[in-house]
């Protein structure tokens, strides 16, 4: 794409925030090739060297990458702008969000005044009775539980895990296909990110294997639930992991059980395996609400103190309001009634769907969570073909690094008799986009 915004800047700091502005503006959208070095020096007066520096600050911030011979071009999705999905349009089915269905989610308790009067929330950020669940939502599934902690959330916890423990432009190897707003966070803080192949089990060895030799400093993967490939790891796939992690002791290894109580198949973790650096990261957003922004960390002795000791500088403690109605809604019978019928739901309908478009010959992969995830070969015709039919599903070019191209369906909230429906019209989209798209 030819750049048609004038940058302007004598120094190198200008020159990034004209830069940086016209990202935000949308005047320099993803895929800008932005000028060479020393020809946009010699429209601004300055010197190559300026313009470098400029150029280097801007990637290493993840606003723009280098395309060797394609030159300095804007990140499709630049640090200072973000990836969100386009609005459902009225009258279609929503099956693109990855929400829970809300039928299933508690009414939430009226907030509890806790003790009055001012009290230091940063000597004693967690409360007591909600650290003891925790623990023990953790040691039912087999999770080291010796240190535990909260963060603001999945998205909060693994930040601020990265931020502490990498540096500007170390790798990071991440799920390939893999959740969006991870794959986004990483250039978010100046990280590298190395795609690692998945399937039904999650994370491939061999894949592994290759981004260790690569040098990342960092792995993040699901366990279950993996979103969208919907894969989970197996005990026979744990084990294969953990063999090729045995060999690289000072990587932090970050699980992300998301959807822990609602995945729809057991937990083989890797925590468990003897690794030195590890962490998990669990939230409520999926059966308890996803307005519930807590999330709770089991992780090693210095992987706590490096979080802990970067949250005290920050936000210093989640709210104890937010703990205590969590630690309510996980003491309530009828809340846990109601996760025990929704982890239910869920997997009946994901099977449903998978068996509707198995039987009509559709490759689909939904081991685990929400959603299923279906290759195909042109998207765009996928997308737009289901749309006129009232279906809204979720292209999967914002889940892939170099993965094969498809389509992300959530299924929370899709009965049987939808499925079906939903089913015959994919079949349908892809006989009519054959001659067009080439299938």
């Amino acid at each position: 794409m030819a750049i048609q915004y004038g940058i302007t800047g004598d120094t190198a700091k200008g020159i990034a925030a004209s830069i940086e502005q016209g990202v935000v503006e949308g005047a320099l959208p993803p895929g800008t090739v932005l000028p060479p070095v020393r020809r946009l020096a010699e429209r601004l007066g300055v010197s190559p060297g300026t313009v470098a520096t400029t150029y280097k600050e801007l990637r290493r911030r993840g606003i723009v990458v280098t395309q060797g011979r394609g030159g300095t071009v804007v990140a499709e999705v630049p640090a200072v702008a973000s990836r969100r999905p386009p609005p459902v349009p009225e009258g279609l089915r929503d099956l693109a969000g990855g929400h829970p269905d809300p039928a299933f989610l508690p009414t939430l308790p009226a907030p509890v005044r806790l003790s009055p009067g001012a009290r230091s929330h940063r000597s004693r950020p967690r409360l007591a009775a909600l650290e003891e669940l925790t623990r023990a939502w953790y040691e039912r599934d087999g999770v080291p539980s010796g240190q535990v902690t909260f963060a603001h959330g999945a998205l909060d916890c693994v930040a601020r895990l990265l931020s502490v423990e990498l540096r500007p432009g170390d790798a990071v190897a991440m799920e390939d296909p893999g959740y969006h707003h991870l794959l986004d966070l990483v250039p978010a803080l100046g990280l590298r990110s190395v795609p690692v192949a998945v399937d039904d089990e999650g994370m491939r060895p061999e894949a592994l294997r290759a981004a260790l030799r690569a040098g990342v400093r960092a792995v993040v993967c699901s366990p279950r639930s993996q979103n969208p490939y919907a894969g989970c790891f197996s005990a026979e796939r744990r084990d294969a992991l953990l063999e090729v992690l045995g060999a690289a002791s000072e990587v932090l290894v970050v699980e992300n059980d998301h959807a822990s109580e609602v995945a729809g198949a057991p937990l083989h973790t890797l925590t468990s395996g003897g690794l030195a650096r590890w962490a998990q990261v669990r939230t409520v957003s999926k059966h308890l609400g996803t307005d519930l922004r807590w999330a709770a960390l089991a992780c090693d002795r210095t992987t706590l103190a490096r979080h802990d000791g970067r949250m005290l500088l920050t936000s210093g403690w989640v709210s104890h309001v937010l703990q205590e109605t969590v630690a309510r809604l996980m003491t309530d019978p009828a809340t846990e009634d109601l996760v025990v019928e929704a982890r239910s739901a869920y997997a009946r309908r994901r099977a449903a769907l998978v068996a509707e478009l198995s039987g009509r010959a559709i490759a689909v992969h939904g081991a685990s969570g929400l959603n299923v995830w279906v290759p195909v070969r042109d998207e765009a015709a996928v997308v737009n073909g289901l749309r006129t039919r009232g279906w809204w599903v979720a292209a999967g070019a914002r889940f892939r690094q170099a993965s094969g191209a498809g389509v992300r369906i959530t299924t929370a909230g899709l009965e049987a008799a939808e499925a079906a429906r939903v089913a015959a019209d994919f079949a349908a989209v892809l006989g009519e986009s054959q001659p067009t798209y080439g299938g």
